[in-house]
């Protein structure tokens, strides 16, 4: 594994969302000095926190998978996410909504989801289940090691026993053909496919590789944190500063100062220097790119996941049909898909994630009040509506997603709404995010791996990049990972990863 070069005895981190977090934990743990610079006013970056009226919103992920890979970033500093965060697992991880009425408990143990399909659909599909999740279990494992907590420095990385495992369970194919060959009822197939929207790549092309992310939801666990998302990078934060990292906050970099093929220094817009001998990136990229004064060529433009409408609403009631994480499927599948990716358009019959944060910590919301997150899949501003058509646009989308909710059984939504914040790819792209979307770089098989961008930067062997835009890819799971990789390179410390089933009970 290629590492920057030269000395590496003080590293500054840019940015203090979970990747950052991550990386200075393993910096620290390796013995480096390290400061994180941060233009917000505290820790988390996409997975922030705003106080909305009593309301306490998490601006970010809702969905906690994986959380052993938070934890190893803790155990480099002798600490526990166990020990800081209370983890509560949710059963079930999601309540899928189908346009025919009918209802899906979507479970981690098998036995219960196996319960759960034979109710559903019958013992066929039960059975199918079974052999899915078998086939789920067998291309994590194929994948986890050798293709995603590693660093690539050519694709002749690939070229590993574990890729002839990989294409022998059928990970080259497509996801929806391949979920096919399990589940015939295509609601369930929606269930184990969906996921590969938020790759930003439609089911009916993804590789079925991407099956993995759909093992991280309903095989291997869903948690929520106690105090709401934000509760894991306030945590990563305060296990830094105890391990003697020095946080900036409020302080945005408004230059690097370079010598000899090195960023000497870190200059901030407040005119403070802060002198480094390596450096982690974690912005998105083309404000990293920025910063280095150039991007990277490649043959052909970088492509971005679909964006996302969030509607964060403080309510005065709730409804029983939600669970912590609802799925709401409209009637249409691969419309929606071609909307999102191709035409350019707003779903016509939109699928939607409702979480209520609320289900398991009240005290998110003022008393005998509710916190509702509504996700709307949208295009991002290169395929659909620009930055600033979304300033017109977005007040109307609004109103046409409270009917939709209404008309989905959110009876009275819109008169309950005590506080509410609308989020689109407007806001998006003013967060510095490319194409307007939280999502980064899509996983098509030419961004994926070693085709991704890298996250050594050429022309400054000191620097690295972290985050959901380089290597591994988007997701908390993978941004943990990729905070973890870049502190690797520095360091050229590999650690083992953990065993999920070893660690899975601190999370209860």
């Amino acid at each position: 594994m290629r590492t920057v070069s030269g000395p590496t005895d003080h590293v500054v981190v840019v940015g203090a969302g979970l990747s950052g977090l991550a990386a200075a934990l393993h910096l620290l743990g390796a013995g480096r000095r390290v400061t994180v610079v941060e233009r917000d006013a505290g820790p988390g970056g996409r997975a922030g926190r705003v106080e909305l009226g009593g309301y306490r919103v998490d601006t970010g992920p809702t969905v906690l998978t994986m959380p052993h890979l938070a934890d190893e970033a803790f155990a480099a500093v002798g600490d526990s996410l166990y020990r800081r965060v209370e983890l509560i697992p949710l059963h079930p991880a999601y309540r899928a909504l189908f346009a025919d009425g009918s209802r899906l408990d979507v479970h981690t143990d098998g036995d219960a989801m196996e319960a759960e399909v034979r109710r559903f659909a019958g013992g066929a599909e039960a059975e199918g289940y079974r052999r899915l999740r078998r086939w789920l279990e067998r291309v994590y494992r194929a994948q986890m090691r050798r293709f995603i907590d590693t660093n690539f420095d050519s694709p002749f990385q690939l070229l590993t026993p574990d890729l002839a495992r990989l294409a022998a369970l059928g990970g080259f194919g497509r996801l929806d053909p391949r979920i096919g060959g399990f589940l015939s009822d295509p609601r369930l197939r929606r269930v184990f496919s969906f996921q590969s929207l938020y790759a930003g790549v439609a089911p009916a092309r993804a590789l079925a590789a991407y099956a993995v992310i759909a093992y991280m939801d309903t095989v291997a666990g869903v948690w929520f944190p106690k105090g709401g998302m934000y509760a894991l990078p306030r945590a990563m934060a305060d296990a830094a500063a105890g391990a003697g990292a020095r946080l900036c906050w409020s302080s945005e970099v408004s230059a690097l100062e370079r010598g000899a093929g090195r960023v000497r220094a870190v200059r901030l817009a407040s005119g403070e220097r802060i002198p480094c001998d390596a450096l982690v990136l974690t912005p998105d990229l083309p404000v990293a790119h920025r910063l280095l004064g150039r991007a990277p060529r490649r043959p052909v433009p970088l492509r971005h996941s679909p964006s996302a409408v969030v509607l964060h609403a403080g309510t005065d009631r709730t409804w029983p049909h939600l669970a912590h994480h609802t799925l709401s499927f409209g009637g249409a599948w691969e419309r929606t898909f071609d909307e999102l990716t191709r035409a350019g358009r707003l779903m016509s019959d939109p699928s939607l994630l409702i979480t209520r944060p609320t289900t398991h910590d009240p005290s998110l919301a003022p008393d005998g009040r509710h916190l509702h997150y509504v996700l709307a899949p949208c295009p991002n501003t290169t395929t659909g509506p620009s930055a600033e058509g979304w300033r017109e646009l977005g007040p109307r989308y609004r109103d046409s997603l409270r009917a939709e909710l209404e008309r989905r059984g959110l009876d009275g939504f819109g008169d309950s709404l005590e506080e509410e914040l609308l989020v689109t790819p407007a806001d998006w792209t003013a967060q510095g995010h490319a194409a307007g979307s939280p999502f980064s770089v899509s996983h098509t098989f030419a961004q994926t791996g070693p085709f991704r961008p890298r996250n050594l930067v050429r022309g400054a062997e000191n620097v690295v990049l972290a985050g959901c835009g380089t290597t591994p890819g988007v997701g908390v799971p993978t941004v943990l990972l990729s905070g973890k990789l870049a502190a690797a390179r520095v360091t050229g410390a590999r650690r083992a990863p953990s065993s999920p089933s070893a660690v899975a009970g601190g999370g209860r």
